[in-house]
């Protein structure tokens, strides 16, 4: 069942989607520079999740650090979990990645963040608490994660919306 599998090997499923992510930015990139004289998008990877950050992508004299999030389509997802860390980094957003199972493309894509050179938006104060209780049951605050609703995310259909929004015009 792939309902299961979603379960099963999401932490599979989270991977593939940053490689198909960063993929569609290297691919827009490419576009942009074979018809101008662009310089290319530049991505790092976080190699501890510490900072509450993925990816570091940098275009244009912007930089970005991205926190990725991900769900399926039709996904009963309402809020997200976001790194209260991200607040002190400039230009850091938040990218939340819809996959559709059936034809394996992204999009549409919802993002959080300010315009490119502004920091993120505030995140509020709603702690977020862990997803499975403690042996009692309890299900404790995670100090440095804080809920975001989905309706403080502003939708985007494509790639190209999504890098307008990330670096502005190409």
């Amino acid at each position: 069942m792939v309902d299961s599998l979603h379960f099963r090997e999401s932490s599979f499923r989270e991977k593939l989607v940053e490689h198909m992510f960063i993929a569609e930015l290297l691919k827009h990139s490419w576009n942009i520079a074979r018809n101008s004289n662009a310089p290319l998008i530049e991505i790092s990877r976080a190699e501890v999740d510490r900072c509450g950050y993925d990816l570091i992508a940098e275009y244009g004299g912007v930089i970005r650090h991205i926190q990725l999030k991900g769900s399926v389509k039709n996904a009963k997802v309402a809020r997200q979990k976001v790194h209260a860390a991200l607040e002190g980094k400039p230009s850091a957003c938040v990218v939340w990645v819809v996959l559709n199972d059936e034809d394996w493309s992204l999009g549409p894509f919802y993002f959080f963040g300010g315009v490119p050179g502004d920091p993120i938006p505030e995140l509020g104060d709603k702690v977020a608490k862990h997803e499975k209780g403690d042996a009692s049951g309890e299900k404790k605050e995670r100090p440095m994660m804080r809920t975001v609703n989905k309706g403080n995310f502003r939708k985007l259909l494509s790639v190209e919306h999504l890098w307008e929004a990330l670096f502005g015009s190409s």
